[in-house]
């Protein structure tokens, strides 16, 4: 029978129901909020994987149905393809969290499936989707120690939200979602606009007092309708072989833990593994892997200890201390905007490029249709670490740091009123060493100023790490790869001087209070400010002009009404004015004209053609127009497109004229002044007075 369980959360119901579908997965629930509806299964491989592969065999998918929000997806064949954008951030935003709540001799193939089955199209589901495989696997026989859950929380006019709607995070300067257990926060990922970090901490406080609400309504399911736990078995080390490598191998470990560059570092510890594993082969047969994984154990203890001990890091720096930082901007001659961000090992090349609105994004989601006019792609080629492997596309990973380092510029990019461009980033890593994606936040901050584009204040950003052994803790600044590996947090912040904009928060260990998570944001706050001065050396404010390689855009606004007259029939008018030119006229319903040419003079005469095609014609404007018609009593001349008026033969010369044709004939160009428009609208033109103004 269906198992049921409800919250009254933020004035909506939370339901988690189990027992109704999905029955032959491990574990499997249906999670509703609202009209959104997301089912998430959880399935474990009956027999564990002989060799242990050094991380839990977790795979995560999060798809969207279209037909949750009532749609037939676009394309040829009218069915869903590969993840987009938002589902790969969702699968990772379930994936973070969960993860670390394994124990490392968890072996068994563990895959978690959360499909959207309904959107209401104002409540997300992503943090349903997490709520629900914390809760497929509590069901389950799964070892899962104890349940997970998210909330979202955003702000409006300074108060809190819990999981606000979609057109509540319209209106809102901070969209966080914080994921954890009872006791701790575990992930923390969102973006604000330059709140100050006491904020922060305030809304990871209101979010874990839901949480916890949460957490106790899946543990009202699991003690209802949970499966009786599988039981791991304990990885066995000999220990023997454990006290034979520490004791001939602990000080070669030490000695290459205070090697600073990594990949001498990493050598270092493939030799001591190659000589290890040659040395005991023989007395200890079959046990090669072991043998490595005894030295990962000591080199993991040996540099934690280095650092709550002796307050020294792999490459020498204190905690707080910042690698050496480099920036160089204009450094490509073509691009739009370039820049060079180097700290330490970890080296950034990122390119602004600007374009027009022809080049903007079209994002389809349940929610619905909307277009970006900035974009951030981050690139991770294997040649930035040493490594060979193909490439084929950005990966979850390249999508994940590339949404993290979007979201964090975002809060300074103009809007499209006061910079009509579209602007995209590219981020080429060209070496890691740790958070290449504060890297690419850096040197995107530093592209954007290259390329002239005003941002509202240049963006930092840094890596903050934290080594805890028992009530000891040491918050690290600016962390590398193996401090990011062997530590316990991985928390990444980025912000202006004014506050923070972005920030993505991972944690591994158990218990770790606000007062750290305090500490945390106060070094990085320190921290960001010193790489923006370092920032500032190099360029400190957007160039004045743009690149001569980008293209021109100007913006006018016509009347509603003039639109046909720009288009013409058949859109011959446009065409014709875009053959002329060369410029690129893009015409909104709003009657907004924006006209973008790589070439200034070329953009300039399509806004006069324009204008020449929609303005009215001013009383004492001198027109240069062309002669269409002879009368006997004057000449009918055009001085607009489509818009013609009488000089009159008495309004042609200062001396008296007998025959129009002595002075005008069809075709002639002449320069004429409007002296008068009567209500009908009838212009009233005078070459005299044309001759008088042009003296």
């Amino acid at each position: 029978m269906p198992e049921l369980v409800e919250l009254e959360l933020a004035g909506r119901t939370l339901a988690i129901e189990t027992g109704r579908v999905a029955r032959q997965a491990s574990g499997a629930v249906t999670v509703r909020y609202g009209d959104t509806v997301v089912l998430v299964t959880a399935v474990a491989s009956e027999e564990p994987l002989e060799a242990s592969l050094g991380f839990v065999p977790l795979l995560v998918d999060y798809r969207e149905k279209s037909y949750a929000a009532g749609k037939i997806p676009g394309g040829f064949f009218k069915r869903e393809g590969r993840p987009n954008e938002k589902e790969i951030m969702s699968s990772r935003l379930i994936d973070r969290p969960i993860r670390p709540m394994f124990s490392k001799d968890f072996k068994h193939e563990l895959q978690i499936v959360a499909s959207v089955l309904s959107s209401d199209q104002q409540n997300d589901s992503d943090v349903l989707a997490l709520i629900g495989a914390s809760a497929a696997l509590c069901v389950s026989q799964v070892p899962f120690p104890e349940p997970v859950s998210a909330v979202r929380i955003g702000r409006k006019a300074g108060e809190f939200i819990i999981n606000p709607t979609f057109s509540d995070l319209d209106s809102s300067d901070m969209d966080v979602v914080v994921a954890g257990t009872t006791g701790s926060v575990l992930m923390v990922e969102g973006g604000s606009k330059e709140v100050p970090e006491r904020d922060l901490i305030d809304a990871l406080s209101l979010a874990h007092e839901y949480i916890i609400k949460v957490n106790d309504l899946q543990m009202q399911l699991r003690e209802r309708r949970g499966k009786p736990r599988m039981t791991v078995p304990a990885a066995e080390v000999d220990p023997e072989l454990q006290n034979e490598v520490a004791r001939h191998y602990l000080a070669n470990i030490r000695e290459a833990n205070s090697i600073a560059d990594k990949e001498r570092r990493q050598d270092a510890i493939k030799r001591i593994k190659q000589q290890a594993t040659e040395r005991y082969v023989e007395r200890f047969p079959g046990k090669e892997l072991e043998i490595g994984d005894v030295i990962d154990k000591i080199e993991r203890e040996d540099l934690r200890s280095m650092i709550l001990t002796q307050k020294k890091r792999v490459d020498g720096r204190s905690p707080d201390d910042i690698r050496p930082i480099t920036c160089e901007v204009g450094i490509l001659p073509r691009t739009h905007g370039s820049a060079l961000f180097t700290r330490g090992q970890t080296q950034s090349l990122v390119v602004t490029t600007l374009g027009t609105s022809l080049d903007e994004q079209r994002v389809e989601e349940l929610e619905g249709e909307s277009w970006k006019t900035y974009m951030l792609h981050y690139n991770f080629p294997p040649f930035s670490v040493g490594e060979v492997r193909p490439m084929r596309g950005p990966g979850r990973r390249e999508i994940g740091h590339g949404a993290l380092a979007e979201r964090a510029i975002h809060a300074v990019i103009p809007d499209s009123d006061e910079f009509p461009y579209t602007i995209r980033l590219v981020s080429d890593i060209l070496e890691s060493n740790g958070s290449s994606s504060m890297a690419t936040v850096c040197g995107g901050s530093l592209a954007l100023m290259d390329a002239g584009v005003p941002i509202r204040a240049p963006v930092a950003g840094i890596a903050m790490g934290m080594v805890k052994e028992g009530n000891s803790a040491e918050i690290l600044t600016d962390i590398l790869g193996i401090e990011d590996h062997l530590g316990d947090m991985d928390f990444k912040i980025t912000g202006t001087r004014k506050g923070i904009t972005a920030f993505q928060m991972d944690v591994k260990a158990s218990n770790i209070g606000f007062d750290t998570l305090r500490t945390a944001l106060d070094k990085a706050h320190n921290a960001r400010a010193f790489v923006l001065d370092k920032m500032d050396k190099s360029i400190s404010a957007p160039r004045s002009e743009l690149s001569i390689y980008a293209p021109r855009i100007t913006v006018i606004q016509i009347d509603q009404d003039k639109i046909r007259d720009v288009i013409g029939p058949g859109g011959r008018v446009i065409k014709k004015i875009t053959e002329e030119t060369g410029a690129l006229v893009n015409i909104e319903d709003t009657g907004e004209v924006k006209i973008a040419s790589y070439d200034a003079a070329n953009g300039e005469k399509a806004l006069m053609m324009i204008k020449n095609l929609t303005e009215d014609p001013e009383i004492g404007r001198v027109y240069k127009g062309t002669v269409k018609r002879v009368v006997p009593f004057g000449a009918f001349v055009e001085i607009l497109p489509g818009r013609d008026g009488l000089v009159h033969i008495s309004e042609l010369e200062h001396r008296r004229v007998a025959k129009v044709e002595d002075v005008l004939r069809e075709g002639d160009t002449v320069v004429v002044k409007v002296i008068g428009i009567d209500r009908e609208g009838k212009i009233k033109l005078s070459r005299k007075a044309a001759l008088d103004a042009k003296v």
